[in-house]
């Protein structure tokens, strides 16, 4: 009788072992293993905010800072505390070496955070110190080891000083080289998309939505099983060495829903490099199974229409069970620009979403389209009275409107 509960005590136990296999690698699963970095302060609440409601599942976020307190409350899944020796945990003021000498001094234990990536994005806000200066060194450690590098990054309000601003630039420089792609984002471009009742936290939830929006679209287009299919190879094949870079996603229901979602995808007036003249691009449309061939080629054709004669397009569709209302999305990478970082736009008139003198429709939140915020009443520029016309050359209705040439 012992002998009989003693098997079948091992019988049971075996059976339990059986079902608590250890995880599979993401390497052996052929799933891209994604990671987010947030770089500072700035970096640390764009994690935060990106991993409220769960809307990016099978990411990893990791957060690093001098600043221990501003560490601590972050949500990030590993957190990593540099220049404890150097700051004392109590940050790096506005100087970018502090920042670089504190990333430096923490080197290994961020190669070993990052170890079995395939694509990193690291996000910081720079004009500061931490951001600034230890963005490039996590970045260059990232290229190091293989990763696939993309770096979004926000540049200060013009409110808040020259020497910010000078600051920033400066980080830009510094990071352009460390990155496979770059995508900037002015703070000061929020005041298009916003009214005077628009709260702080509505506000930035603006800019944070680029960030959600790349990871979104790459993560979708890699891991999701297409009709089309779009691989990690072919993600390299349009990121790597790229520079300057657009990511967006456009979401779009009713007539002519193919078209309005390319438009979504492409015209945040959030980023700082347009579309105009890209040289490598991949785009994947999604749907339902009411997804149509011909919507697949207006898209194409939209697209098409505003890139360098000789760029290189891959695209790949897939259908996506989580849209709704017959919605159909359309993610676009774009890259390849001459290596420019979108000039001075910043101080240029921002030209209008749209090519017509009806009020600008609020945009869908990042990861749930469904959601908006509310529209403005009047943006800045209508106040004074500024109104964008599109370039009508002979041949040129056959583009969408929105896509035609802007003057610059």
């Amino acid at each position: 009788m012992a002998r009989r509960k003693k098997f079948a005590r091992r019988r049971k136990k075996s059976s339990s072992s059986a079902k608590q296999k250890p995880p599979v690698s993401r390497k052996k699963s052929g799933i891209t293993r994604i990671k987010v970095v947030g770089v500072g302060g700035g970096g640390g609440n764009a994690v935060s905010r990106m991993m409220e409601g769960g809307r990016l599942r099978g990411v990893e976020f990791l957060a690093v800072n001098t600043d221990a307190q501003d560490l601590n409350h972050t949500s990030a899944h590993h957190k990593i505390y540099i220049g404890k020796a150097l700051t004392r945990g109590l940050g790096a003021g506005m100087n970018p070496e502090i920042g670089r000498q504190a990333a430096e001094e923490n080197k290994s234990e961020i190669m070993e955070a990052l170890e079995g990536t395939d694509i990193v994005f690291i996000t910081a806000g720079f004009g500061g110190g931490t951001g600034t200066g230890a963005a490039p060194i996590i970045s260059e450690v990232a290229r190091e080891k293989g990763i696939l590098t993309i770096a979004v990054v926000t540049k200060p309000f013009s409110f808040e000083g020259s020497e910010r601003a000078r600051i920033a630039q400066e980080g830009l420089s510094s990071i352009r080289d460390k990155v496979d792609a770059l995508v900037v984002i002015p703070n000061d471009r929020i005041f298009a998309l916003i009214n005077k009742d628009t709260s702080v936290a509505k506000a930035f939830g603006f800019v944070d939505s680029v960030l959600e929006q790349a990871v979104k679209a790459v993560a979708e287009i890699v891991n999701a099983p297409g009709i089309i299919n779009v691989d990690f190879a072919d993600i390299k094949s349009i990121v790597k060495d790229a520079g300057p870079s657009l990511i967006g996603i456009g979401v779009a229901s009713g007539a002519d829903r193919s078209l309005k979602a390319v438009q979504n995808a492409v015209n945040s007036p959030l980023l700082e490099t347009p579309i105009e003249g890209a040289k490598r691009v991949l785009f994947s449309v999604a749907g339902g199974r009411d997804i149509k061939m011909a919507e697949v080629n207006d898209v194409a054709k939209a697209i098409a229409s505003s890139l360098d004669v000789n760029a290189k397009i891959i695209f790949g569709a897939y259908y996506d069970r989580g849209l709704k209302d017959r919605s159909i999305k359309v993610t676009v990478i774009a890259s390849g620009f001459n290596g420019l970082l979108g000039g001075n736009r910043l101080g240029r008139e921002l030209p209008s979403l749209f090519v017509s003198s009806e009020p600008k429709k609020a945009i869908a939140v990042a990861g749930n389209p469904g959601a908006e915020e509310e529209p403005a009443e009047e943006t800045n520029l209508e106040k004074e009275g500024k109104k964008k016309k599109p370039d009508v050359g002979k041949s040129e209705w056959d583009i969408p409107a929105f896509l035609r040439k802007r003057k610059r």
